[in-house]
């Protein structure tokens, strides 16, 4: 079903009007005072769409939605709204076994890679389940590619006897790049795939990716809350707050000249300028609004200096800026 080559004028991934609501517990205090069922909306009617061999960075503070995006891109949450298309074709509400056949080409590396690999199977082996799965080649076929691609991350091919304890977060994060490649998939979402490393780790893993989309034509949506390591590997950005995109733009334009205030509220908080530029701080006044009882307006209105009384009545919408840039700000 998903085999077909793409068009040049079609992206690889079209996403338009996704949502993902969570419905909330009630408890005794909604019970007694008859307070209606209420829903956590971690996605909100996100749109973008990525390019054949782009990479797109999604970027955001903690409990922004961005996560939750990419697993539901991925059809792996369930009661998924709006549209995702893939090389055109449209995949939310896919059958298990359709679903299980996208898997081949889109792959997601997770951001934990201690608990993202099983302890009890060897390294080879791990590698080569996707093929397994999948009934790919002989176990003699299997086991030569999970060693090539064990060496093609950086790795001997001599460790596939061996178990993940015995690997550094490096490595075990190398391993599940590898697992991700086998079966040759056109996508890949990494999921805060480098913030559990230690910085001169996370400059080889990010290196290492750049390498292998170069070398194998991947695509990747890349998920962070580091806006220095997504503007180091993305050729877009995309900005979210509170389940909503507020900016989008070229990666380097959205670094050095923000639209949105939360944008700029974000480059603000890089601890390290660039030298010879000043950056001014922006201190965030309160917490991040609760996605269950979003303040009406724009999301981010409660806690932006700009605020005026119309940013309080009225949700922005995504404004196209041109030269690829949007923005869902009143003052912009």
């Amino acid at each position: 079903m998903f085999d077909g080559p793409a068009r040049a004028a079609t992206p690889l991934l079209a996403v338009e009007g996704l949502k993902k609501y969570f419905p909330v517990r009630r408890g005794l205090a909604d019970i007694l005072t008859g307070r209606p069922r209420r829903v956590l909306r971690a996605v909100d009617g996100i749109s973008f769409e990525v390019a054949e061999g782009e990479t797109l960075g999604l970027v955001g503070e903690s409990g922004c939605g961005k996560s939750t995006a990419g697993l539901a891109i991925l059809q792996l949450l369930p009661d998924i709204e709006g549209e995702v298309r893939f090389r055109g074709r449209r995949i939310v509400g896919l059958r298990a076994e359709q679903n299980r056949q996208l898997r081949r080409h889109m792959q997601i590396v997770l951001q934990n890679p201690y608990s993202s690999l099983d302890p009890r199977m060897k390294v080879g082996d791990i590698v080569a389940e996707p093929l397994r799965a999948f009934g790919v080649g002989t176990a003699r076929e299997r086991a030569k590619r999970a060693a090539a691609l064990l060496e093609r991350v950086g790795l001997s091919a001599r460790v596939v006897d061996r178990h993940p304890h015995e690997f550094s977060g490096g490595q075990r994060q190398r391993i599940c790049i590898a697992r991700a490649l086998a079966l040759n998939p056109a996508l890949i979402v990494a999921d805060e795939a480098v913030a559990a490393l230690d910085v001169s780790v996370q400059a080889q893993i990010l290196a290492l990716l750049l390498e292998l989309r170069q070398e194998l034509g991947l695509t990747y949506l890349f998920i962070s809350h580091d806006l220095s390591v997504v503007r180091y590997i993305s050729d877009r950005i995309v900005v979210m707050y509170l389940g909503q995109i507020m900016e989008v733009g070229p990666a380097d334009d959205v670094y050095s000249a923000p639209c949105h205030p939360y944008t700029t509220a974000l480059m603000s908080a890089i601890p390290e300028p660039e030298v010879g530029r000043t950056r001014h701080r922006i201190a965030l006044e309160g917490e991040l609004p609760s996605a269950v009882d979003r303040p009406p307006g724009c999301p981010f209105q409660t806690r932006c200096a700009r605020a005026e009384p119309r940013c309080r009545a009225e949700a922005p919408a995504l404004r196209d800026l041109g030269g690829g840039r949007a923005a869902a700000c009143h003052l912009v």
